[in-house]
């Protein structure tokens, strides 16, 4: 068995003896090495940076006080005001009561970011169905209303208005037309009759591991807006501004130069710095508090947004890159975390001028991927060293 192993331990170091003599940077060559594969065209003069993850140390930075848009980098920080205010163990609730004195139907949310229009995917993902909460609620008004649809009401609170549009179209094309209102959480609970429909949607932790693995928008809008509410601001873009300087804050880290429009980076109008995003990512690798952050990660050529990454443009890097993408027309970014044989590095790209179209994004993340390909290292035990 130990000759088994010595094997597998040569040809490890076989492997890596085969790579050019350049192939894996130390922290001493990055700034000779990153200014020169940085000129690369395709990235348009980005903005860097490198920090050591034992230390925190800034081992190189290029352009890391420049404002740049992050794209869907920006999710970083929707991710840490969720675990800073949100239970990562809480689900979300959407019930539905019948008055049949009143003549009322009452939908209570918690305002569930997850709300699925496909009940089959609903059923698959366990998330809240709204055709199974549209039916239900049709059949159970038939029942108490003498197989009529007519002359019933609706009052609901928790809920999105583009819920509460759609369970108006869903209801409209199936002849349920019923006056809707928005009332308070405290008007809904003192109308409530009998229960007919109560649905629920995956925990805070399954949605911000899916925002973080597949980049989705609406999640992370709707979960940074709970997490300002939950602040004690408003459920707005000042309240998600407010509330991402709170976190910026308490890690000590400056805000000046930050401008929020959204929290899923759609807008073009965001702007950061590397310097900011690197900040942050260190602090929140050393907090526990936030790990669900970094589990929740893609893996270069392996999960989520960076499944197709590095397979071809830097193979030595696949297993190694745990980041998050970010992409708009004309923009390519990239931020999180590289293992590089006995340590980790912290890194943010933000190529924010490249050309617009498709090759040109190609282009950017290619080079991306090739500049973290120059650091990326398996952690290679020390004990296998003299099998070679």
């Amino acid at each position: 068995m130990r000759t088994f192993y010595r094997l597998i331990a040569i040809g490890l170091v076989s492997i890596l003896s085969v790579l050019p003599a350049q192939a894996v940077l130390g922290p001493e060559s990055f700034p000779a090495a990153f200014d020169e594969l940085l000129k690369n065209q395709n990235l348009a003069n980005p903005a860097m940076i490198v920090i050591d993850g034992n230390t925190g140390a800034i081992l190189y930075e290029k352009n890391a006080y420049s404002q740049r848009k992050p794209a869907s980098v920006m999710k970083i920080l929707t991710g840490s005001v969720v675990l800073e205010h949100l239970d990562p163990l809480s689900t979300f609730s959407t019930t539905v009561n019948i008055n049949r004195d009143s003549k009322t139907v009452i939908v209570r949310g918690s305002y569930d970011p997850w709300i699925s229009l496909d009940h089959n995917t609903a059923r698959k993902m366990s998330r809240a169905s709204l055709p199974f909460i549209g039916f239900r609620t049709m059949s159970f008004v038939k029942e108490f209303n003498g197989g009529s649809l007519k002359n019933y009401k609706v009052i609901y609170s928790g809920l999105y208005s583009k819920d509460v549009s759609n369970l108006k179209a869903f209801w409209a094309k199936r002849n349920f037309k019923p006056v809707m209102k928005s009332v308070s959480d405290e008007t809904a609970l003192m109308a409530l009759g009998e229960q007919v429909v109560a649905e629920n949607s995956p925990t805070v932790a399954a949605l911000l591991e899916w925002i973080m693995l597949w980049s989705d928008n609406q999640i992370s809008e709707r979960l940074a807006r709970l997490s300002a509410k939950a602040a004690g601001y408003g459920m707005d873009e000042k309240g998600v501004d407010a509330v991402f300087r709170d976190i910026l804050a308490k890690l000590e880290i400056d805000d000046s130069k930050l401008i929020v429009a959204d929290a899923s980076g759609l807008s073009r109008k965001n702007k950061i710095t590397a310097k900011l995003m690197g900040e942050l990512l260190y602090k929140l690798r050393k907090d526990e508090k936030y790990s669900l952050i970094y589990a929740g990660l893609p893996i270069g050529g392996v999960s989520g947004t960076l499944k197709t990454r590095f397979l071809t443009t830097a193979p030595t890097a696949v297993g190694l890159v745990r980041a998050k993408t970010g992409t708009l027309n004309g923009t390519a970014t990239l931020a999180g975390y590289v293992q590089a044989t006995d340590r980790e590095y912290v890194f943010v790209t933000l190529a924010d001028e490249i050309p617009k179209g498709n090759t040109a994004l190609k282009k950017a993340r290619a080079a991306i991927d090739r500049v973290l390909g120059r650091i990326a290292a398996p952690n290679i035990p020390a004990e296998i060293s003299p099998a070679s």
